[in-house]
């Protein structure tokens, strides 16, 4: 059984919880003990940590005792979704034995519609978590928060520089589309850049994101997995200075993209790469598993496909082309159709709606394309 491979949460962790607030989410965790595992039936939340830090540039054992205890000490909002920790994946003997572990968890927890929190050393374990989805029979859409695309091409090295070049070579090829918000131009190669423009991927400056957060959204509406590289965060935030990191986002900035991403109903995994087991990094990594939940159990579980006429529907007219768009009177967020072309060859099989901003609509009305909405179409074909 795939949850075999998990070790309990550490005894230190458990002891620390017994002596906190009743009031606190340590108090309404169910934990992996030495004597007990969680009834899965029962949970919506999983949090996992991985102890695998082989991929990184320190190689050094991984620590998130600190995670635990920051985040168990804090307080609950309004939650209705329970919580579980499972524990621990330990280092397997080779990378690849740590990736099949993650994968098969990560796939039976998304089976039973529980949303796996990843906790982990190197981001090279966001290729196991997409990895997880081959059993899923689906397309996937990854979302990173990272100031490199980490395209790297000798993967000997430092593997969490180069997963993103596994991802689009290795069979089976599920990844419909990648997006990266924050990336900062000074790490990237030329080449790289224009890779993801060739692919028709999205990417985003740290500045463009950092001062409007809400575009933000439509990309994590439409993300599967969304994995964060701790280092797109400023070390005067992040409390990192192993890693140091002068530019990036700030703490207000990353606790509201999480929760921009617990909000998605469709996010399936997240997952917080690249902890250098720092006490001081733990408070913030803390907040933003905090601000995942908050946005998590205010999902609003809507989409347009399900119910058609409960949105609003806006037909516009550009050039030759009908572009149709919907409306939820509830959120006011905002989709666009993505059509299905029935003789050529098609990645989506029918219809799909694409999460857009009510900018796009408007640009529209303008008679311009919304760049998102033509970048999706090339996407299908290719």
């Amino acid at each position: 059984m795939a949850f075999d491979f998990l070790e309990p949460v550490d005894v230190s962790v458990l002891d620390f919880v017994k002596n906190l607030n009743s009031q606190t989410i340590g108090k309404k965790t169910v934990f992996h003990t030495q004597d007990d595992f969680p009834d899965l039936n029962k949970i919506k939340i999983a949090i996992i940590g991985v102890l695998d830090n082989r991929g990184g540039n320190s190689g050094q054992e991984v620590n998130l005792k600190f995670i635990r205890n920051e985040f168990y000490a804090l307080y609950p909002g309004n939650w209705h979704a329970t919580i579980a920790d499972l524990g621990d994946i330990p280092q397997g003997n080779t990378q690849e034995d740590t990736y099949y572990a993650v994968a098969k968890i990560v796939a039976e927890l998304i089976k039973k519609q529980i949303v796996p929190i990843a906790l982990g050393g190197s981001q090279d374990l966001t290729y196991a978590m997409y990895r997880s989805y081959d059993s899923l029979d689906q397309m996937v859409n990854l979302v990173t928060l990272d100031n490199r695309f980490d395209f790297g091409k000798d993967e000997s090295k430092n593997t969490a520089d180069s997963y993103l070049s596994k991802i689009i070579i290795n069979e089976p090829t599920n990844l419909f589309n990648y997006s990266n918000l924050g990336f900062q131009t000074y790490y990237n190669s030329q080449e790289e850049i224009d890779l993801i423009e060739k692919l028709y991927f999205d990417a985003y400056r740290l500045g463009e994101v950092s001062s409007n957060l809400s575009l933000a959204e439509p990309v994590f509406r439409d993300s599967d997995i969304v994995s964060v590289d701790l280092t797109s965060i400023k070390s005067a935030d992040s409390g990192n200075f192993v890693t140091f990191t002068p530019n990036g986002f700030n703490g207000k900035d990353i606790c509201a993209l999480s929760r921009y991403a617990g909000l998605s109903d469709k996010v399936s995994s997240f997952g917080i790469f690249n902890h250098n087991n720092l006490a001081n990094e733990s408070v913030l990594i803390a907040q933003i598993i905090w601000y995942f939940l908050e946005g998590y159990n205010f999902r609003s579980l809507e989409y347009p496909n399900l119910n058609q006429n409960l949105f609003l529907k806006y037909i516009v007219p550009v050039d030759d082309i009908e572009l149709i768009f919907f409306k939820s009177p509830k959120t006011e967020r905002w989709w666009i159709e993505i059509p299905f072309i029935s003789n050529v060859n098609n990645k989506l099989k029918k219809n799909t709606l694409l999460p857009c901003t009510h900018e796009d609509y408007l640009r529209a009305c303008d008679q311009e394309i919304p760049e998102r909405w033509w970048k999706a179409q090339r996407k299908n074909l290719i």
